[in-house]
């Protein structure tokens, strides 16, 4: 569909009109996930019209942003605006349920704060509360992890790497080494099984897996220092329900952070710790999750 200027693709899941609309937000930026959505979490279909969204620039959504032209997370905010107001239309509802991870669940948070008469509930995981406190987070967590002189080394300039040209590079290097170490999927040090359902879920061609690398690499690179000066902290009250499903070895969007943030939420707010997950409770434990998620919104 043409969204805010720009043809953006989207799939429902489940599409029963009578089903509340539960629109997902992924992660990155950028980084599109559909055929996980359907691998692990398609049995929330059974009770939402769950529509799984990619946002612009991103996998089926891609289009290259340019220096004179490429979105802020403001934009992505009024994408998420224009794509509700339409779900809510064609499902004849008043309002739906949101769910975010990671850099979704920053877009969440935006919308609820701006947008809260179209939301019942937002669902998180990976929360994003500080991103400067996130970043110290992950450092500590592999200097905790790691006698390796190279990593140290990289870890002691992060700053001055991060601040300089190949920022990128650094940036990329620091997540893999979170991964490494366990730090984003629990018990495993790599994500190849995160990657191979988009191999073998028929949703892209070649062509489009190849874009979905280079959506996801322009988003880092456009949105990321805007991303970092994201700080919720002194943010405690929201017009709606809050939900957040955290791993509990979470240290590449740190939980710990995200439940100091929950202890000083002042609205109706629930907590559910997935034990054996890091960054990807719905996908390390999807069971859980979908258990989790039907309890709170059915109260």
């Amino acid at each position: 569909m043409h969204l805010n200027g720009v043809d953006q693709r989207y799939c429902v899941l489940g599409e029963k009109p009578e089903n509340p609309v539960l629109l997902y937000l992924h992660g990155g930026p950028g980084d599109s996930c559909l055929p996980l959505v359907k691998k692990y979490n398609s049995a929330l279909a059974r009770h939402f019209n769950l529509v799984v969204w990619d946002q612009r620039g991103a996998g089926l959504s891609y289009y290259p942003f340019t220096e004179e032209n490429h979105p802020s997370i403001d934009t992505y905010v009024e994408d998420t605006y224009q794509l509700s107001r339409y779900l809510l239309e064609r499902f004849h509802q008043d309002k739906l349920y949101l769910m975010g991870h990671s850099w979704g669940s920053a877009l969440g948070v935006k919308f609820i704060q701006v947008h809260p008469e179209l939301v019942h509930h937002y669902i998180d995981s990976g929360q994003v509360v500080n991103m400067q406190a996130i970043t110290r987070e992950q450092i500590a967590f592999v200097r905790s992890h790691t006698s390796d002189a190279k990593a140290l080394a990289f870890l002691d300039s992060y700053s001055e790497a991060i601040a300089g040209q190949d920022w990128v590079k650094a940036l990329l290097k620091l997540t893999k080494l979170v991964v490494k170490h366990g730090g984003s999927l629990y018990g495993r040090s790599n994500m190849s099984n995160l990657i191979w359902p988009f191999l073998t879920s028929g949703r892209y061609s070649i062509k489009e897996l190849l874009n979905r690398q280079k959506g996801s690499m322009q988003s880092v690179t456009y949105l990321w220092h805007e991303l970092m000066d994201t700080d919720f902290t002194d943010i405690h009250h929201f017009e709606v329900p809050v939900t957040f499903c955290e791993g509990r070895q979470d240290h590449h969007v740190s939980s710990a952070i995200a439940h100091d943030w929950y202890v000083a939420i002042d609205s109706p707010k629930s907590w559910y710790w997935f034990d054996h997950s890091g960054h990807f409770p719905k996908w390390e434990e999807p069971d859980h999750f979908l258990g989790c998620v039907l309890q709170d919104l059915s109260r």
